[in-house]
């Protein structure tokens, strides 16, 4: 007897959903010199998402830990108030570089983007407690808890924390994974789910969104 269940075919169902909207000429040159650059952009569903959420939060402030090549940055930007600045940190010169290439091509006046060269562990420390609308982290992976811990001092009350690459190519879910990256991506994930200040959703975007808005 035939199965009336449907079988879904996931690899169409995650091209589809990362293809939903086109990425502008701008956006595709700066995802290609960020392939480039080796450092992987963020997936277009997963800059909607944060495109989403600086629109719907309507943005003036935010945080940006890891610059890469400027494709989330930009994301970033379009959904942000007109006269919102988008601080972005990173330690290699070279990204930033694109990065300010990106967004100039993009027309994205000068004074929008504040980029800074440093560690996200030594510059987070020194921004204002909960000044920003919404961080988002795309950086080194084993420093991920203590982003958590920051984030939550940064951000304003209704303020989002966003994490990218969470699921990690599925390696969160395997047990028998133990590195050093791996552990702590599951860190975060039970931190940011037990964190009575937070109210979290992982979404299944690119390599995995963690979302969460501070509540109090």
């Amino acid at each position: 007897m035939a199965s009336d269940t449907p079988t879904i075919d996931s690899d169409a169902l995650t091209a589809y959903v990362e293809g939903y909207l086109t990425e502008d000429d701008a956006l595709a040159s700066a995802r290609a010199q960020g392939v480039e650059l080796g450092c992987a952009p963020i997936s277009p569903g997963s800059g909607a998402a944060l495109r989403f959420l600086t629109t719907a939060l309507r943005a003036k402030a935010v945080v940006e830990i890891g610059t890469g090549a400027g494709v989330s940055g930009l994301y970033l930007l379009r959904g942000m108030a007109p006269d919102g600045v988008l601080t972005s940190i990173d330690v290699e010169p070279e990204h930033q570089a694109a990065a300010k290439r990106a967004f100039t091509d993009a027309g994205v006046p000068p004074g929008r983007a504040r980029l800074i060269m440093g560690r996200a562990l030594d510059v987070l420390p020194r921004l204002t407690e909960e000044a920003y609308d919404l961080l988002y982290v795309d950086a080194a992976k084993a420093e991920y808890p203590t982003y958590h811990e920051q984030g939550v001092r940064l951000l304003r009350p209704g303020g989002v924390i966003a994490f990218d690459s969470v699921l990690w190519s599925g390696r969160v879910a395997n047990p028998a994974r133990r590195d050093a990256e791996t552990v702590a991506l599951r860190e975060v994930a039970r931190a940011v789910r037990e964190d009575d200040r937070l109210v979290p959703v992982l979404l299944p975007l690119g390599d995995g969104l963690l979302v969460a808005a501070k509540a109090h």
